[in-house]
């Protein structure tokens, strides 16, 4: 069992990580976004709003400081010509991910040279494709210092580009083809609502399928989207700032409330601190306690570090409590899987931690169990007393 356990070293690096861790046919959607059903007349009915800024430094979230900083009680990305943005670059909300919610806040874009280019957005639902350069993929909710993309639905990074330009209501049906049912005014008319260089509202709601942008009080997108196979129902938050020519963004008044449907807050709380294992299985096979013993895991945030025979590693993780078995991504930043994404399952209690967890390349578990030769490996944990 001793070669087993050095045989799967960075499986156990791997699964520690893990610890820190309708259908409606085309003619009745139609039917229901010519109604301009609108998610913000039920909002009164919701949870309270949560703060995502506490306006004095960047707690809560990861991003490249050398472009990020908070300036005047804001979070604010800039970009100079001689310190620019190599490529298009996030600041990630490190304390849970989005499945159904309202977010409200307030932006202002600035260009900084005679280009008058600027361009950011607020990526949910999105995945992280690069924790090293932090950058995301997914919906967005754009913006711009031009006349034409604020308000839009875009996909950063995947495949279908501009999902919903603005004024549009739109259908992505189950083809993932992209069909314009109806409108809510002419791109022009919403831009004016828009002041330049100055505050401006924004708000996202994402109900189940069915996305809306708002910008100061107008709606300027509505889409539902039927594409399972390129769809996004949970995933992270995060701020861009676009690469380019010198640029000013800057967020305030950040608020989220979930809507329905299962918060990864709960857990992503209940995650922090300290997890001592005490039972490790690996290909159906226990290993000796003595060698549970010697693996620690400290969350905080969305980081943790791994003590593993006195070897320390590092990463980051994302969760998605809404799938069942709730699921877990773990990016190492160190070690034997550094620079991998792991793939695992999880369930957290106030004092007990499980997770099985899957090798680099093979598919997620879909249970809390090893077979021979599956390569998977199940850890559980206690938590481990201050």
């Amino acid at each position: 069992m001793k070669t087993n356990l050095k045989h799967f070293n960075a499986i156990i690096v791997g699964a520690a990580l893990l610890a820190q861790m309708q259908d409606v046919s085309l003619a009745q959607q139609k039917e229901v976004l010519a109604g301009q059903t609108i998610l913000l007349d039920d909002r009164a009915s919701q949870k309270s709003f949560q703060n995502l800024f506490n306006g004095k430094d960047l707690t809560g979230w990861d991003g490249n400081t050398k472009l990020w900083s908070v300036k005047d009680g804001t979070i604010t990305g800039q970009t100079t010509t001689k310190n620019p943005a190599k490529g298009n670059t996030f600041l990630i909300w490190t304390n849970g991910t989005v499945s159904d919610f309202e977010l409200r806040c307030s932006f202002k874009i600035v260009p900084g040279d005679t280009n008058h280019f600027a361009n950011s957005g607020i990526q949910y639902r999105s995945k992280i494709l690069d924790p090293d350069n932090w950058v995301v993929g997914g919906y967005q909710a754009d913006m711009e210092a031009g006349q034409t993309y604020t308000g839009i639905l875009y996909e950063e990074r995947m495949k279908r580009g501009i999902m919903a330009a603005r004024g549009e209501k739109v259908i992505w049906d189950k083809d993932c083809k992209k069909q314009v049912v109806g409108s809510l005014g002419s791109s022009e008319e919403l831009q004016a609502a828009i002041k330049k260089e100055d505050w401006n509202d924004y708000v996202v709601i994402a109900k189940g399928n069915h996305l809306q942008h708002f910008i100061n009080g107008k709606q300027t997108v509505d889409v539902t989207d039927d594409c399972e196979a390129q769809r996004a129902m949970s995933g992270v938050l995060a701020l861009q700032l676009h690469a380019g020519p010198p640029m000013t963004v800057q967020f305030k008044n950040l608020r989220l409330k979930e809507l329905s449907g299962q918060s990864s807050s709960a857990d992503i709380q209940q995650l922090q601190g300290q997890w001592q294992a005490t039972s490790v299985e690996v290909n159906g096979a226990a290993l000796p306690s003595e060698d549970a013993a010697n693996i620690v895991v400290t969350v905080k945030e969305m980081a943790y570090t791994a003590l593993i025979n006195e070897r320390s590693d590092e990463g980051k993780f994302t969760i998605d409590p809404s799938k069942q078995p709730k699921q877990m991504d773990i990016h190492p930043d160190s070690g034997p899987d550094g620079g991998k994404r792991l793939s695992a399952i999880y369930e957290v209690g106030p004092e007990t931690l499980r997770v099985c967890y899957a090798p680099d390349g093979t598919e997620r578990p879909t249970d809390f169990s090893t077979t021979e030769n599956s390569g998977r490996l199940l850890i559980t944990y206690k938590r481990k007393a201050p």
